[in-house]
């Protein structure tokens, strides 16, 4: 699957999801996790803050993507949640998202589903990561393994 959808892609996109045209712009800041280090199997939730920095009302459609550990066959990163947000000029807003073990797991070369340990990171922003898009990031840790369903 190398290269051939945007999570396993290592190039930069020609159009990234969310790609549009808009008339005001938007920050991200405020980045906080429900837990740093999260045991296999455990829920995780994230809440930012969307800010119109802009002159214009506008919407947003914030984007939370998910980079897994270093492993053969995961891939680089996958879009887990996005909400659309309106937001007057000058306006900021809290969202937050909810990660279920099935959200935070992938499959394996093997075709297992997985949660696996080590570090990840998570971006929510207004593009996928590397396209220039405002965003937020910071980073969490896995302890332990669990297999989830297919």
């Amino acid at each position: 699957m190398a290269n051939r959808t945007y999570r396993y892609f290592k190039g930069a996109p020609l159009y990234a999801f969310g790609h549009g045209l808009s008339y005001t712009k938007f920050s991200y800041g405020g980045l906080k996790l429900s837990s740093a280090s999260l045991q296999a199997g455990g829920m995780l939730g994230v809440d930012v803050t969307v800010k119109n920095t802009g002159k214009q009302a506008g919407d947003e459609a914030a984007q939370l993507y998910l980079s897994f550990p270093q492993a053969p066959g995961m891939p680089v990163r996958a879009l887990r949640g996005f909400q659309r947000v309106t937001l007057n000029a000058g306006e900021s807003r809290t969202l937050h998202f909810d990660l279920s073990p099935r959200d935070l797991s992938s499959v394996t070369a093997a075709g297992e589903r997985i949660m696996a340990p080590g570090a990840y990171r998570l971006t929510v922003g207004g593009g996928q990561p590397g396209t220039g898009a405002p965003l937020a990031a910071t980073g969490f840790t896995v302890t332990g393994q669990t297999s989830l369903p297919q």
